[in-house]
């Protein structure tokens, strides 16, 4: 008897071509890449100095991520890294393991716009990007980590690290396929200072935050600093800059950043913030100050808290004017 029994054989047959027909489909991105591409896009690019890290069996998830941090300059061992992000009962690697363990490394990881044309920027920028890929299909996944480290538009090819082949080359609408079936999960791990090309605000306050919580303060600090000046509208940097210098002993600099925010956002959470640092350093006038503007712009979510403020403010003033007597002798 065949392999496939006279009862099941139309449909896995049917299965079979639904497979066929999947891959085969239409790669919109990379047709209009490659039709009609950006004119400030490079038609092609490659990471050569990009460490490579053959992986051992259910490893490529440490084996990415060791490229990636190596990419960046920052020294990796996949096997060390593989007791940290892998998980034996998964026989992988999820991917908040992976943005994990790159923030534990000391890179920023910061996730990329769900687009095919991003990978491309961030690798003409000059930065490896850690993708994930489903090599199976929907309904049977065959989930791989890998790093796109290279492309061509005119030959219609990607180049990665890829398992244990150090420059595969793979055609960029198959690459499309197997990207997109794996949700067009990417991201770029950076030194803290540095941003992705394609980073939009969202992803760098979630990825500021998300080091923050691994990172040294004066590590954080940089991070910060770096994303508030490509982005600085953004009321969240503005705070988080804030928090991490005073995190870092430079209440002076958060004073400053929390005066940036309140007066830039008129934000009831940044005058709350800006009273309670000038509480730290002594300056309670200041801080009364602050606290009746955190008073005046408070909403329901931060009325209580600007009421507390201003109450140990205005207690600090008080006893400033009016210090305790000494006892007669």
């Amino acid at each position: 008897m065949s392999r496939f029994g006279s009862g099941t054989r139309p449909l896995r047959w049917a299965a079979f071509f639904c497979a066929l027909l999947a891959i085969a489909g239409c790669a919109m991105q990379t047709h209009a890449l490659r039709n009609e591409p950006p004119a400030d896009l490079p038609r092609r690019a490659e990471l050569e100095r990009t460490p490579f890290f053959p992986q051992t069996a259910y490893q490529c998830g440490p084996a990415a991520l060791a490229t990636a941090l190596g990419a960046a300059g920052i020294e990796a061992d996949p096997a060390r890294l593989a007791e940290q992000v892998f998980l034996p009962a998964r026989t992988g690697t999820l991917q908040v393991e992976m943005i994990a363990g790159a923030r534990r490394q000391a890179a920023v990881a910061t996730r990329l716009p769900p687009a095919l044309q991003a990978l491309l920027r961030e690798v003409a920028a000059g930065h490896p990007v850690v993708v994930l890929q489903n090599l199976g299909l929907s309904w049977a996944p065959a989930w791989h980590y890998a790093v796109l480290i290279g492309y061509d538009l005119d030959t219609g090819e990607v180049l990665l690290r890829s398992g244990t082949t150090r420059r595969q080359a793979m055609a960029m609408r198959t690459f499309e396929h197997t990207w997109t079936r794996a949700g067009s999960w990417a991201f770029v791990a950076l030194p803290p200072g540095r941003w992705p090309a394609t980073a939009k605000e969202k992803s760098a306050v979630e990825a500021a935050v998300g080091f923050e919580r691994a990172a040294t303060p004066a590590q954080a600090v940089l991070a910060y600093r770096s994303a508030q000046s490509r982005w600085p509208d953004s009321l969240s940097l503005r705070m988080g800059l804030g928090n991490a210098l005073h995190a870092s002993g430079d209440k002076a600099a958060a004073a400053q950043a929390f005066r940036a925010a309140a007066l830039r956002h008129h934000s009831a959470a940044a005058w709350i913030n800006l009273a309670s640092t000038l509480l730290d350093l002594d300056d309670a006038t200041g801080a009364v100050e602050a606290a009746r503007e955190a008073v005046a712009a408070a909403d329901e979510t931060w009325r209580v808290q600007a009421a507390a403020v201003l109450r140990r403010a205005e207690e600090r003033t008080a006893t400033m004017r009016d210090p305790p007597r000494r006892a007669a002798p």
